[in-house]
């Protein structure tokens, strides 16, 4: 099959067309897929900041797509369905799943270990396995996955607008309304205005925040997050983010904050703009080496503060995906004006130039 292949990090992706993938064994999968978004994760991995341990890697893990072929014992999914993709296909059974914490999934450790469960990939290349990177490596024609990754959904809707579901959506939205479970009323910071926190802000308005502040360098994104429901902005390169969110709130703080730019040190703005009592969520992905520092331990501990990570937006994809669907065909969420470029797979790396340089929103791939 054709795809985007990522032989060492920093350098460009290659379109190849000798990738060879697997049929669906017991339990899987194999997807066309259509439509691809290129998020900031995939980017980590293809710059550097996030270490691949292995080489080479097949990138992208927003996508959606069609059914193609189905393994033994799938019954719910059948050749011809569309799909859209999530990076963490809870399986229902294990210790996280059965408490309720389907993000947790073991599943999810394909995110970090680039191998579906039994530690295969199912995608080779002249006899060197390929690595599925972000659990999903969907930059390529089909992808093999658990059935519980592909979430079956009407064949009207637009498979070119549901990809961005599977990451943007999932992942701010439900830090929002899963994670934090923020209540109507609440003032809410959310820093970074890319994917995530555009939905992030969407999030917030679903959940009637009465003031929701987005912070972003880029003065584009701060219009988009105007647009998008923000009630203010702030530029963090000309303000004190942590001065004007007291400032805001009459010098309380804010009741969230969410760190949605994978930027670490943005987590110790959201503990300093946070009110006591209030909730910070880590909901970005940092590169690897870097850390944060609460420096008084015993100030944070009287403070009452909660931190708290984020992963896909403590969703279980299998009831979230319709679910957002749902709200986006009620009109309460707005997907297409989040896609601000589409590109064909030819054009993978100035899709990603685009989002290292922070323009756009999003950029969807026609694979």
């Amino acid at each position: 099959m054709r795809a985007a292949l990522l032989e060492r990090a920093g350098e460009p992706l290659k379109i190849v067309d000798d990738v060879e993938i697997i049929e669906p064994r017991a339990g899987e999968v194999r997807v066309r897929v259509k439509y691809c978004g290129l998020c900031h994760s995939d980017l980590g991995m293809a710059d550097g900041s996030s270490p691949i341990v292995e080489f080479p890697i097949i990138l992208g893990h927003e996508a959606a797509g069609i059914v193609e072929s189905v393994g033994p014992g799938v019954s719910h999914l059948a050749p011809g369905d569309h799909v859209v993709l999530t990076p963490v296909p809870a399986c229902g059974q294990c210790y996280y799943c059965q408490r309720n914490e389907h993000s947790l999934c073991v599943n999810s450790m394909s995110i970090m270990t680039g191998t579906l469960m039994d530690g295969e990939t199912g995608l080779s290349r002249n006899g060197q396995r390929v690595i599925r990177g972000v659990g999903v490596a969907a930059l390529a024609e089909y992808v093999i996955t658990p059935a519980t990754g592909a979430i079956k959904v009407d064949p009207d809707i637009p498979l070119e607008t549901a990809c961005v579901i599977g990451c943007a959506l999932q992942t701010g939205v439900g830090a929002v309304l899963n994670t934090a479970e923020v209540e109507e009323g609440a003032t809410v910071l959310i820093m970074g205005a890319g994917g995530i926190g555009i939905s992030a802000i969407q999030g917030a308005c679903l959940a009637g925040a009465s003031m929701i502040v987005a912070s972003d360098p880029n003065p584009d994104r701060r219009t988009a997050a105007m647009e998008f429901g923000a009630t203010h902005t702030i530029d963090p390169m000309a303000e004190d983010v942590t001065a004007r969110a007291f400032e805001l709130t009459n010098g309380i703080g804010m009741d969230y904050a969410f760190e949605t730019a994978g930027v670490a040190a943005l987590v110790e703005t959201g503990l300093a703009a946070a009110r006591n009592g209030g909730t910070i969520v880590c909901v970005g992905a940092p590169p690897l080496d870097d850390g944060i520092n609460i420096p008084h331990a015993v100030l944070f501990t009287i403070s009452g503060k909660k931190l708290c990570g984020c992963m896909l937006g403590s969703v279980n994809s299998l009831r979230e995906i319709p679910r957002l669907i749902g709200l986006w065909q009620a009109g309460k969420l707005d997907l297409e004006g989040m896609i601000t470029a589409r590109r064909p797979l030819e054009e993978v790396n100035e899709g990603f130039d685009d989002l290292a340089r922070g323009k756009g929103i999003r950029t969807v791939l026609e694979i």
